[in-house]
């Protein structure tokens, strides 16, 4: 078990201000809220951040298409990220965007220090060029037939139907999606980081951090393939930071989007009035361990470009990236034009966030596979565990307090709640290596076993005699106790819910600290619903709401 206190400075991937969040974008806040929630539980020290990333030529686009600023863009969408985010219960410290003046004070600061150690370079390349719509464009803006297998409608950068990799000025009758002409091919002067000159650096850190054995196994393909070195520069017009020295050339929007991290932390610091700085936080003698949080596309981006990026800046690299796969949709993947995705609001209306974090928590391991979000398995498996199994508990020996006066005894089978308390740390074990499913397996099994006990013990036929009291008593306040622990254990996913039944319990304060001491003589309030059924209406309401997108 941890008893040494840390200080964690913890970060969700930033989503893209150009949209609502999905649920897809949930997996990753709930994992990484559920893991902070746990560290504080445990006494550790977590600072937590996220930022809507707001830079790159889609954000431009978009705006265009709402005929308001990119900035107005990003303002709306960053507010919105930030109340759906809170409405599912995450804890985020500080939730703020890329496009800040903090962020651009590190990503000049990060570069120039890079600049000055000699890891920038300048290289002419070549681009296609929409001449109609007088830009530059990326591999998503550019479609042809695969240099490879000659598939139509393919993107600028990779071939869906064969899988090849290529530069977009391969594409074989290339047309812009903007204008449907063909594009021109233009030379540009660009700046590259020199990742190949950092090829040790990066492996040393990958073999001193615990990454995922996948991880490990996906960044050894890239070392075998070779590194590149990486193009950081986009030329106008593009929404996002002037590189200094240029005035036509702007940071690409993966350079800076993770300095944003670092920015939301300056920006966290100074609405607190710490008068330590980011850097301070962030330098390579800090105290602090640096945790990301992350989906397997984005892989590359902090695994290789990130820490090399860091050292290069002579900043403190991550301790750990942990990866985590897809939300799939009722078996399927995501997808708006085949009728197939649900919004974060859109499941808000209906049900509450803890019945969603619960489900996704009984299913995230430490490994990076794709989860299933079924809607039918959900409302199953959140009627079953939490409602048949864990409130039951309660519902079971309240009425048998009344007599008491809602009191709990003094009299209580320690034997068994002690294998409650030993079993929580494992649970909480469990939560700090990322395995939340089978912390959830644990937990049931405890609730199945806290059933058992009332059904073995059958105080509703002992109360029938006076003469039981005591016994009963003694029955409902052990069962009682053994409904607080499991409370404590589940509060990192459903907090909410745990909430709620602190103030049923007449126990706001409690937490893992306090565990080790049963409740004894204590008044309880009268027993009302804490989580209710899902309803089969709510799950239709859902699938038609994911069927319209």
């Amino acid at each position: 078990m941890i008893t040494k206190k840390k200080e964690l400075i913890v970060t969700s991937a930033l989503p893209y201000a150009n949209g609502p969040l999905h649920i897809g974008h949930l997996l990753e806040h709930i994992q990484t809220d559920i893991w902070v929630r746990s560290q504080r539980i445990l006494g550790n020290h977590c600072i937590y951040l996220c930022a809507s990333d707001a830079h790159g030529t889609p954000i431009m686009m978009k705006a265009e298409e709402e005929n308001i600023s990119p900035e107005k863009l990003v303002d709306k969408y960053m507010k919105a990220h930030k109340k759906t985010l809170e409405s599912f219960q995450v804890s985020h410290d500080c939730y703020y965007q890329t496009h800040s003046e903090e962020n651009k004070k590190y990503s000049e600061l990060i570069y120039n220090t890079a600049l000055e150690n000699g890891y920038i370079k300048k290289q002419n390349i070549k681009q296609l060029y929409d001449e109609d719509k007088k830009l530059f464009l990326a591999d998503r803006y550019v479609q042809g037939n695969c240099p490879k297998c000659n598939a139509p409608d393919q993107y600028g950068d990779n071939c869906d139907v064969c899988g090849a990799k290529y530069e977009a000025t391969e594409l074989i009758n290339p047309l812009s999606i903007f204008s449907k002409k063909p594009p021109v091919i233009k030379d540009s002067e660009h700046l590259f980081f020199s990742l190949t000159k950092l090829e040790a650096e990066i492996k040393k850190w990958i073999d001193e951090s615990s990454l995922q054995e996948s991880v490990i196994n996906k960044l050894q393909e890239w070392f075998k393939d070779g590194l590149m070195d990486w193009d950081i520069s986009r030329d106008a017009p593009y929404f996002g930071f002037k590189i200094p020295g240029f005035e036509d050339k702007f940071f690409y929007v993966w350079l800076d989007a993770p300095i944003g991290y670092i920015g939301t932390l300056e920006k966290f610091l100074k609405d607190s009035n710490n008068k330590a700085s980011a850097k301070d936080l962030w330098s390579e003698d800090s105290k602090y361990e640096i945790y990301h949080f992350i989906g397997k596309d984005i892989l590359n981006f902090h695994a290789l470009f990130w820490p090399a990026l860091l050292h290069a800046a002579e900043f403190k690299k991550p301790s750990n990236v942990f990866v985590h796969g897809f939300l799939t949709l009722n078996g399927n993947k995501m997808s708006k034009s085949k009728g197939n995705f649900l919004l974060a609001d859109q499941y808000s209306k209906e049900l509450d966030s803890d019945y969603l974090r619960y489900y996704l928590a009984s299913k995230l391991t430490n490994k990076i596979d794709d989860i299933d979000f079924d809607l039918k398995d959900f409302q199953k498996k959140v009627n079953t565990d939490l409602v048949g199994k864990f409130i039951n508990i309660a519902s079971r020996v309240q009425k048998f307090l009344k007599t008491n006066g809602n009191k709990l005894g003094s009299d209580l089978e320690e034997n068994l709640i002690d294998e409650f308390k030993k079993e929580a740390k494992l649970i909480f074990q469990d939560y700090v290596n990322l395995d939340y499913s089978n912390a959830c397996k644990r937990i049931m099994k405890l609730a199945d076993s806290a059933n058992q006990y009332i059904d073995h013990n059958q105080p509703w036929v002992l109360a029938k005699e006076e003469i039981n009291e005591k016994e009963v008593i003694k029955i409902s306040s052990t069962g009682m106790n053994l409904f607080r622990i499991l409370n404590i254990c589940l509060e990192p996913i459903i907090p909410e819910t745990a909430f709620k039944i602190k103030n049923y319990l007449n126990l706001t304060e409690d937490n893992f600290e306090h565990i080790t001491v049963s409740v004894k003589n204590h008044e309880i309030q009268s027993f009302k619903p804490l989580i209710e059924r899902i309803e089969d209406d709510k799950i239709d309401n859902l699938i038609e709401a994911s069927k319209s997108g």
